[in-house]
């Protein structure tokens, strides 16, 4: 899986779980008026989420198809201290 694709599968995954969370709100809501602080809840919880999920210890809990690649400069400098034994 590209990095693009998990990126785009991370997106949707925040954005399910802050409609979930607004979903009893905007069905009981019978105006626009009253569903704009639950629109800003919303951005408020897949920015959280977004904040969260990029975590190492959040990162190690998810599957590896949707942990976020390394960077290829972290990968040659990592074998480089293995071929050396330094940096």
């Amino acid at each position: 899986m590209t990095d693009a694709s998990r990126r785009t599968l991370r997106t949707v995954v925040q954005t399910a779980l802050a409609l979930a969370v607004l979903l009893p709100a905007i069905v009981d809501a019978s105006g626009v008026p009253a569903t704009l602080p639950w629109v800003a809840a919303a951005l408020a919880v897949a920015g959280g989420t977004s904040r969260v999920m990029s975590l190492p210890g959040v990162q190690a809990l998810l599957p590896s198809w949707l942990r976020v690649a390394p960077d290829r400069d972290d990968e040659l400098l990592a074998l480089d201290r293995d071929r050396d034994g330094r940096l």
